[in-house]
């Protein structure tokens, strides 16, 4: 159990890392497209939820694709499972249970999952803190 810990905190800590990374230029992007003049305010808060929201996305898919590389390194996931595919399922909390990690590795599912709750919570607060800053220009 201490193994399945340590591999999902570094992981964990990796994924924290990529999203404070993101989110530094989450808040560029968001400025920057919050600046552009326009006669309709619509559209300056529509480019702006657009910018925002494309930098998280590739924040969480850059997460994901931490995740796959650890059942890869770790072996975690059947032979010939599409690990990508799985670390989708456990970080999204989807649990369709297709594929199922190896009995040496079932914490990392849980992990995989509580790690990315945090992130989209994270994503979330930020998505709304920018909406409200750019409604009230």
């Amino acid at each position: 159990m201490l193994r399945h810990i340590l591999v999902g905190g570094l992981v964990s800590f990796c994924n924290i890392s990529i999203h404070a990374l993101m989110m530094a230029l989450v808040v560029t992007v968001a400025r920057k497209a919050s600046a552009a003049r326009t006669e309709h305010p619509a559209v300056r808060l529509i480019g702006v939820m657009i910018a925002a929201v494309s930098v998280l996305m590739m924040a969480h898919v850059c997460e994901v694709l931490v995740w796959s590389f650890a059942y890869f390194v770790v072996g975690a996931a059947p032979e010939g499972a599409n690990l990508v595919y799985f670390a989708f399922v456990n970080y999204t909390t989807l649990g369709y249970g297709d594929i199922v990690p190896h009995r040496d590795w079932l914490l990392l599912g849980p992990l995989t999952a509580m790690n990315g709750v945090l992130m989209f919570g994270w994503s979330t607060a930020v998505i709304f803190e920018i909406l409200r800053k750019a409604m009230d220009k």
